[in-house]
Order: C-alpha cells, then structure tokens, then sequence
C-alpha cells in the first residue's frame, strides 16, 4: 500500500520535471506579435541615413537580435518574449517618435537621446507603466510636455533637456512619487513652477536652467527631503524673492539661480551643511552678504553683477574655506576694506584669478587694483591630452593600437575604448583638484583596474557643464599580444552607461553619455550584439549541467521517500533473502554475483573508488576487458525485488549525453547492485577543487541526520522533517560549487556564508572560480543569484522547483542559439518520453558516487580524490 503510493507519487513528480525539461528543450519562444508591428511603426517613423536599423525587416527582434532592441530573458505569463529596453543612442536619426511606442507595455529604458529627432513628444509614451528612464536629450522635439507622462508610476529619470519643447510644466508631474531626476534644461518651457511638485518625496535633480519660466519660485520646495541641486539659472521670476526658507533645504549640495530677474536679500544658508555652489550672480538682490559663516567644503561662490552693499564679510576667510576654487563679487556696491586674508593667501591657493572684486565702491583703494581688473582668461577651462608616451618609440602602435598612458608597464599598445562623457551640473569650478578622484570613482564603479581609464580632455561648456573625452583600455596582460576588450565586457560597460548604473557620486553630480564609440576592431560589434568568442558554450553547458544535476537531485529524493515506505515491508537480513523474481531488458545483462566479484576482486578495498548512504562503488573490470563501476547496495538499503527490478526497468530507458549509462544489475545472493560504464575523468568534485587546497571532504557519516555536512537544509537538521524545498537548498549547494570549485564546507568554512558575505561587500566576482576564464558577467550574477535564493535558511524564502527550472531557462536562453540546440533532450529509446533519473543516475564525467542529493545518497560520501 504504502511503496504503491510512493511509486505514484514519485513517478508523477517525475513526469512533472520531465515536461518542464521538455519545455525548456523544445520551446522556441518569439517576441509578442503586438510589440513585433510596434517596432515596425517605429522604424517606419524614422530616418535612418546610416541604416543602423537595417535588421528591422529580419527575423524576430528579440531572438534575432535587433540593432538597440534588448529583450526580458525569459517569457512572461502570455508565452511570449517582450521588449525590456530600446536604446537608440546618437544614431543619426531623424524623423519623428511613433505613437505605437505606447505597444512596448512592458518596456523600462526609452533611449534616443542625441539624435536628430523632431515632432512631439507621443502622449501615448505614457501608457508604458513600466517605464523607468525616459531618455529623449539632444534631439529637436517640439510641442507640449504631455499630461500623460505624469502617470508613469515607476519612473526614475527624465530627460528631454536641448530639445525646443514648450508650454507649462504639467501639474500631473506632481505624481511621479518615484521620479528622481528632472532633467529640462534648455527648452522653451514657460510659466509658473507648479508648487506641487513638492510632493515629489524622491526628487534628487531639479534642473530647468535656461527656459522661459516665470512666475515666482515655490516657497513648498523647502519640504522636498531629498533635493540636491536646484539649477534655474537663465529664467525670468519677475523680480520676485528666493523663500527664505531654502535655507532649510539641509540635503542641497547645490543652489543655482544666475540671472532669474530675482531681487531682495540672499537667505542665510549657513544651516546646509553640504553646500558646494552657490551662483546667485547677474541678478538684482540687495542688502548685506550674510555674515553667518559658509561651510567649510563650499567650492564656488558667485554673488557678482547685484546691488550687494556693506563690507566683504570675514567669513570668506580662505583660511575656513579650504575647498575654495572660486570667488567673485564684482559689480555690486561693495565697500570698506577688504580682509588682509584675501591678498595675503591669494599666492597660496592660486585664487588671484579666482577672486574677483572689479565694479565695487572698495576698487577706489590703488592698494586692490589687482583684484579690481578684469578677469584674465582661465586656463583650466580645459585640457586636451597629455598623453606621457615620450619615452616610448613613435609610430611603435600600428592604429588601431595607441599607447596606454597610464599602463602599469611602459609603451603597451592596445586599442581603447571612446566614451564622450558629460557632467551636466558639478559641484566644482576647476576640475584638475577632483580629477583623480573622478577616475578612482569612475572605475570602481565600472568593476575596472584605475590604470585603465585615461581622461584624454575636457573642457568647460555653457551651463556650466564639463565635457570629457575618455578612453577606456583593456586590461594589461603580458601573455596575450592583442590587448582588445572581448565582446562581453564591451556589452557590460555599455550597459552600465546606457542603464544608469554608475550611481551619483555628490561632488561630480549627474552625468550623461554623449556617444559610445566603437572603432577599429571594435566597428562591427554593435554594442548589443550577442558576445562571442568568450566561453558561453561552457557557462551553456554549466547550466545543462545543472538542469540534469536538478532532475537527478529531485528523483534522488523521490526514491528516498520511495525507500523510507518501503524499507518497513522488504529490508530483510542479508544473504537471507534470495532473487524470486526476473525480467528480461534488452541491452541490459543480469549478471551473477560471481560475475561481480571476479571483477572487482571479491570486493578488495583498492578498487573502492566512492562510498555513500546507499552503498559502495567500486570499479570492475569484465571478462570482456570492459571497465565498468559497480554500484553495491549496503544491507540497510536494499529495495524489495520487485521494486528493485523495477527500478532497473525505469533506468533502462534513460539516455542522455550528461548521464551515465547502465550496463546491467545483479539481483543475486541477496546482493543488489547496479552496473554503469566507467566513466575515467573523475567527479565533479574532482574538477572543481584539488584535496589538499580546499582540505578533505568528511570522513564520518551522522547517526542522527542522514545527509553530507554542507548540503542538508538546515530546517531538516532542527525539525528532522523533509520538505520540497530541502531538494532545493541542496541544488542551491550544488550550483555554488559550480560556481566557486569550493567544497561546502572546507577548514570549517560553509560556501553559503562565505559567498553571502562576498556579494554584500560588493565583491561578487570574486567569488567566480578563477579558472572559469571569461563569461558573460550577467548570466554568472543571475545564476549567483538563483543559487543564493536556493540557499535561504527560511525555507518560504526558497523557490519551488519549478521557479528554479524556469530561471534556469531564463539563463539558458542567454547563450548563443548554437549551444542551446546542440544539447540532446533526455529521452526514452521506447516511449520517447524525457524522464528524469532516479537514485541510480549519475551526471557523466564523474564516478558513480558523486551524485550529490539533499538526504540520502550521498550521506558521509568520500571520494577518491587525485590531485590535478
């Protein structure tokens, strides 16, 4: 009664896991009709001179990899493949935006900034809830903001600056609670701020500058918590006052209202502790320079051409302000004396052009004529390169090759990288102080080595914004003569720019990416093309690995459950119970006890070559010379006959590349054993770590809970109750093997935690095994990721089996479709029907004692392990 149940219960989660193998093997997903006609329409929109969209006419956007088409992974609920990102950065398009872009309902980026794109801005964009950067910079658009953009709830950026859009602010925006940066500058936007935007809790960015606003500025924005930089330079408020209570703006690193028609006193902003600029220059504002004093970090302060009276205050003294880059407060009606700090520091911190007093009462002293002059042009406006390659032989670097200046060897060639990059609002006036601090930041971001970014030149433009031309150089490596970056880290730099990954650094402010150029040998690798030449096909086969190791795992537990109903009705003292029952199988041999130990010479210990919970392996050789591995089953775990045999019957039928065939059995001499074909390369254990690096695997077996160290749940350990999710803490083990070559648990170390630990200190690929080589760094995150998620101690926390296979699949469809289609589905010789294996399968290219399940098989498992 009880074994029937078993046996059903088991075969039905078999032949679950067999569909969804089926399904991941066979499925050939497409890309949602909907959105396939919406790009289309897109296109069709369109100019394209350069026939960058050529490939729209071909195949299916998301398989077929469409130009600036990037795809979700994996299907959604409806079956198909959908449109996750549309980068169409500085393409030379024109033409206009199509309202079907509105059809891309599960979209997140819509980029097509500097282009050359006009019309307005499609009302049905704001449809797209899914939508987090909105990206429509540098183009010609034209018209209205629509109402409709202030309903996109998951909206993080917004940039339609250098566009000729006009018309009012719409009040709707007052909804985009998520919405962090307002990116509007240089437009034609009209009228009044609306007050209500300052219900925007996440607003960070408030940039406007040079616009026709009017109106006055809003006294509410003093409630925004998290506001940073407020830039409205360039607007007319129509001689109105700024709100007093800015100053209680306590987050502002920032305020910038140059030339806003504003009149009255300037606020005490001695209470923002963090504040870097203040431009209130070219305005109209009276009364005193306030006399509390500015924080120590301010860089720039500009208060010149106002109607400011009284004397300089001493709290400009250069010795409090350490940071300051720059001061002017000429035209205004400044008098008295000026503070000796000024002139006598001035040598000292290079402020003689800095500091400008021309246009003031005070100017009449001959004694300041020197900081009463015009200002003399400032030569840190810019710098083009100075690449330091002199020593180097010239024309030594055939093109595309150049020198690396910044190499940690002498004149290596390699071919770079060009990024045109922008700060769009930065919290300084000269560069040169923070430009080192910008590469460390710049790279660690990037995951990069700091010698492999070299600032070529910047240049200060209208804003002020400072432009940068950067070049970015492969790693050093002195056994490899090309010195390119592969297509894979092209791809995640890429994505880094393009996906605004690089997070906002205060002093530098927010950034944009002008182009992303890709010449020389990197001209034909469309930055969204699939990477190639890297070793996909071995992370491809690491998750074929793992979808089996699933199956099997999955089975191997089945067939405990089977055996703990069983064992109760059929364990019999051994060499008491005798075979009463036979089948035939073609291709399997039943063979004789004394078959099995001539071969293994009666069972010696020097051919033992696993042990585990069911029993010992050894390996035999036949009286044909074939060499097999025998697998004995040990008294506490034999099956009943008929269970037994019935067992053989299922294995019979299985066949796939990634598993080991069986051979034949012997049911003889109350022995139960298992004959499969030796496979000569070892465990898995074997390749993923050597025995005397990550210490011996444990040598003792747990009387109290059945299961290897490492790999039992620790749930099971504490309530001694088997659950679904103890299947999946182990593959969650399992697959962090994979991924480390670490043992579970080695000197006293758990893998689960070390790697824990590893990613929350950000140091995720440091956890990769080494030997690896190159991988696309999104599939290893995403595989890390499932695998950590396996591996929560809470078992509601894990993921069912299923979610598992399909994030598998998500991964596996990843890879190049040459890897997906070679992989052989898992099918039976008769029935054709995929089946899982059972306790006795083994993934191929390790003994038959290297199966690893969640309870039983590999409890106290001691492989014999050699050294590579």
């Amino acid at each position: 009664m009880y074994q029937s149940k078993a046996w059903t219960f088991g075969l039905f989660i078999v032949a679950w896991l067999c569909h969804s193998l089926l399904l991941i093997g066979a499925q050939n997903p497409i890309t949602n009709p909907e959105e396939v006609r919406a790009l289309r329409a897109i296109k069709s929109s369109l100019i394209d001179p350069n026939g960058n969209l050529s490939d729209w006419d071909r195949g299916d956007p998301c398989t077929s990899n469409w130009t600036a088409v990037f795809c979700y992974t994996t299907t959604l609920d409806d079956g198909y493949l959908h449109v996750q990102r549309l980068v169409l950065l500085h393409m030379n398009l024109s033409g206009t935006l199509s309202p079907e872009l509105g059809r891309l309902s599960n979209l997140k980026i819509l980029d097509f900034m500097w282009n050359n794109i006009s019309g307005s801005i499609p009302k049905e964009i704001g449809s797209i809830t899914s939508l987090e950067l909105l990206l429509l910079n540098g183009n010609q658009l034209t018209g209205p903001l629509p109402e409709q953009l202030g309903y996109l709830p998951n909206l993080d950026r917004i940039q339609i600056d250098q566009n000729q859009i006009s018309g009012p602010l719409p009040k709707s925006f007052a909804n985009l609670n998520k919405t962090k940066h307002f990116h509007m500058n240089n437009n034609l936007i009209s009228g009044q701020i609306p007050p209500e935007l300052s219900r925007l809790s996440s607003l960070v960015h408030f940039l406007l500058d040079n616009n026709n606003l009017s109106g006055y500025l809003p006294e509410e924005f003093f409630k925004l918590p998290n506001l940073q930089i407020l830039q409205l330079d360039n607007n007319n408020f129509n001689g109105t006052t700024i709100p007093a209570n800015y100053s209680k703006m306590s987050k502002l690193l920032k305020l910038s209202l140059r030339n806003c028609s504003l009149q009255g006193p300037i606020p005490d902003f001695s209470q923002i502790p963090n504040l870097l600029y203040l431009d209130l220059s070219s305005n109209q504002l009276n009364g005193t320079i306030p006399l509390d004093r500015f924080f120590e970090n301010i860089t720039t302060i500009l208060l010149s051409h106002n109607r400011l009276t009284g004397a300089i205050p001493s709290n400009f003294s250069v010795s409090n302000l350490h940071d300051l880059q720059r001061l002017s407060i000429a035209n205004n009606l400044l008098s008295g004396t000026v503070p000796s700090f000024i002139w006598e520091n001035r040598a000292l911190r290079g402020m003689e052009k800095l500091t400008v007093l021309r246009g003031n009462p005070l100017c009449s002293d001959s004694k300041l004529a020197q900081f009463c002059v015009s200002q003399p042009k400032d030569n840190n406006n810019s710098q083009s390169s100075t690449n330091n390659t002199s020593v180097c032989p010239a024309q030594a670097c055939l093109p595309p090759y150049e020198y690396s200046p910044t190499s940690p060897v002498d004149c290596f060639c390699a071919s770079p990288l060009f990024v045109e990059y922008r700060l769009k609002s930065p919290g300084f006036s000269d560069f040169r102080r923070y430009g080192h601090m910008f590469e460390k930041f710049l790279t660690s971001t990037l995951n990069l080595f700091h010698y492999q970014l070299y600032v070529d030149s910047f240049v200060w433009e209208e804003g002020p914004r400072l432009g940068m031309q950067l070049k970015f150089f492969p790693v050093y490596d002195a056994e490899n003569s090309t010195h390119v970056f592969n297509r894979s880290e092209i791809q995640r730099i890429f994505d880094m720019f393009t996906s605004w990954e690089i997070k906002n650094f205060d002093i530098f402010g927010p950034y944009e990416i002008i182009s992303f150029s890709l010449l020389g040998f990197y001209k034909d690798d469309g930055a969204n093309s699939p990477s190639s030449g890297l070793s996909k096909g071995a992370l491809a086969g690491l998750v074929l690995g793992t979808i089996a190791g699933a199956v099997t795992l999955s089975a191997v537990v089945i067939l405990l459950i089977m055996r703990m109903h069983a064992g109760n009705y059929h364990s019999l003292p051994r060499r008491h119970h005798s075979s009463t029952c036979s089948i035939k199988i073609a291709g399997l041999k039943d063979f004789t006890y004394r078959e099995m130990a001539v071969a293994t010479n009666n069972f010696e210990k020097s051919t033992q070559v696993g042990e585990g919970g069911y029993g010992k392996v050894y390996k035999g050789i036949l009286a044909d010379g074939t060499v097999v591995a025998i697998k004995r089953a040990q008294e506490g775990s034999l099956q009943g006959v008929k269970e037994f045999l019935t067992e053989i019957e299922f294995l019979s039928r299985l066949h796939h590349q990634n598993l080991v065939s069986l051979i034949g059995y012997c049911d003889e001499e109350s022995e139960q054993m298992l004959v499969y074909e030796f496979m000569s390369n070892g465990t898995l254990r074997d390749h993923l770590s050597v025995s005397d690096i990550e210490g011996t695997v444990p040598g003792h077996v747990s009387t109290v809970v059945k299961g290897t160290p490492g790999y039992v749940d620790p749930e099971y350990i504490l309530t001694r109750k088997l659950t679904d999710k103890s299947d999946v803490y182990s593959l969650g083990v399992v697959f962090l093997e994979l991924l480390t070559g670490k043992l579970p648990i080695s000197h006293g170390k758990n893998i689960v935690r070390e790697v824990n630990v590893e990613c929350k200190s950000g140091m995720i690929f440091s956890a990769i095994d080494g030997r690896m080589g190159s991988y696309p760094p999104k599939c290893v995150v995403k595989f890390l990721n499932l695998a950590l998620k396996c591996c929560e101690n809470k078992t509601d926390a894990r993921p069912s089996m299923a979610e598992v296979d399909r994030e598998l699949e998500s991964i596996w469809h990843m890879m190049p479709d040459s890897d997906i289609r070679s992989a052989s589905p898992m099918v039976t010789n008769s029935e054709k029907v995929a089946t899982p294996p059972s306790s006795s399968s083994i993934v191929k290219d390790s003994y038959v004692s290297s199966e690893i399940s969640a309870i039983e098989l590999v409890s106290g498992v001691i492989p014999s392990i050699t050294p590579r």
